[in-house]
């Protein structure tokens, strides 16, 4: 029985989005209910996870758009030379996120300020907003049974660093809602889209948690840029791009027990065949948009490095990545890299344990997939 597809206009409505917000937002937001509408391994409980996720997003960036109207000098806030780590997931980028977000010089969007944007943050209390907490009590009462397996492949905590994904899926041009309930429909307009105007609300993100919380430098990361460089620079034409790199065939094990353990909730069952080859192909694509921009602009350097010299000597990979970016690296910089590294080993939560074949996956089969991505950085796997 098909279900009933929730109108995109009323749910711009209900959350106050109109204008430009809602021009930008409609396309996205009606790709990604009728990719719900088609998906049918979603539980009944697992489609009311991703309508609250939609309504959650849109309810966040009428928050900053709405904040952003009251205070209009937030528009003036001046966003320099951003640094984005991009890559394939599982290969370090959320490593070096924290690692770099742990230097005081430095500004990452943290997952509090992101849960729950409006007011804007503050310095003054920004150590002590209840907001901090009210998301780790929220982490702590749903990251529990079979979902408790996500903290060990990836951190979850107030005062972590927040991937963009969470800024851009707010504008529904972001890869999330893939990620999160499959949506092949959603993910094939995602792939193909202009995604300027979801650019253009990352960097009002920016503005506003930067407004009355300032720092030097944005350090800033999620797999999902690699699809669209065009429209990242077009919005951030003095961005600083990093690469780390690894194994394919790691990766794609890793990635989807990850992705199984954050869908579980939301499916009755996952065919794990079927998800080793939906991301297999998913994000090569990626790479794929990504290695032919690099090749076609060959005067933005971008900095790779490997994903086994990140765990060597996290402090040297750190230092070079701001040799790359023209920061300062302080003494200050290197305790706190260190601090973190001491505190942060990778079982913290657990060990997170994959194995390719669980996917349906071979080695032969991973490599033949990419066979272009490991040609060009064949160094640094």
């Amino acid at each position: 029985m098909m279900l009933q597809r929730p109108d995109a206009d009323a749910m711009l409505a209900t959350a106050g989005l109109d204008g430009e917000m809602a021009a930008g937002t409609r396309p996205g937001l009606a790709a990604a209910l009728a990719a719900l509408e088609n998906e049918r391994g979603l539980s009944p409980a697992g489609r009311e996870r991703a309508l609250a996720q939609f309504e959650d997003n849109l309810a966040r960036l009428a928050a900053i758009a709405r904040d952003r109207a009251d205070h209009p000098e937030i528009a003036d806030v001046v966003i320099d030379r951003p640094v984005f780590i991009l890559g394939l997931p599982r290969c370090g980028t959320s490593i070096l996120h924290a690692l770099i977000g742990a230097d005081p010089q430095v500004r990452t969007p943290l997952q509090w300020e992101v849960a729950a944007p409006s007011p804007p943050p503050e310095a003054d209390t920004f150590d002590t907003d209840p907001r901090a907490d009210g998301f780790d009590a929220y982490a702590a009462a749903n990251f529990t049974g079979a979902w408790a397996d996500v903290l060990k492949a990836h951190p979850i905590g107030a005062r972590v660093p927040q991937e963009c994904g969470m800024m851009l899926e707010t504008a529904f041009h972001g890869i999330n809602p893939s990620m999160l309930f499959s949506l092949p429909g959603y993910y094939a307009w995602y792939r193909d889209a202009d995604t300027s105007f979801g650019y253009r609300v990352h960097k009002m993100w920016l503005q506003h948690l930067a407004w009355k919380n300032p720092r030097k430098r944005w350090v800033l990361k999620v797999q999902e840029h690699a699809y669209h460089l065009p429209e990242l620079m077009s919005v951030y034409p003095d961005a600083v791009l990093v690469q780390p790199h690894r194994d394919p065939a790691t990766v794609m094990a890793s990635i989807s027990r990850l992705i199984e353990v954050i869908r579980c909730v939301s499916f009755e069952e996952i065919d794990r065949p079927a998800l080793g080859r939906e991301l297999l192909h998913l994000w090569h694509d990626g790479q794929v948009r990504s290695m032919a921009w690099r090749k076609a602009n060959p005067q933005i350097k971008v900095h790779d490095l490997r994903f086994k010299d990140i765990v060597a000597d996290p402090v040297a990979a750190v230092r070079g990545i701001y040799a790359h970016a023209q920061m300062d690296f302080t003494p200050d910089t290197e305790n706190a890299v260190n601090s973190w590294w001491a505190a942060n080993p990778a079982d913290k939560h657990g060990q997170h344990r994959y194995e390719l074949a669980d996917y349906g996956l071979t080695r032969e089969q991973v490599e033949s997939v990419y066979a272009d991505y490991i040609a060009a950085y064949r160094d640094y796997l």
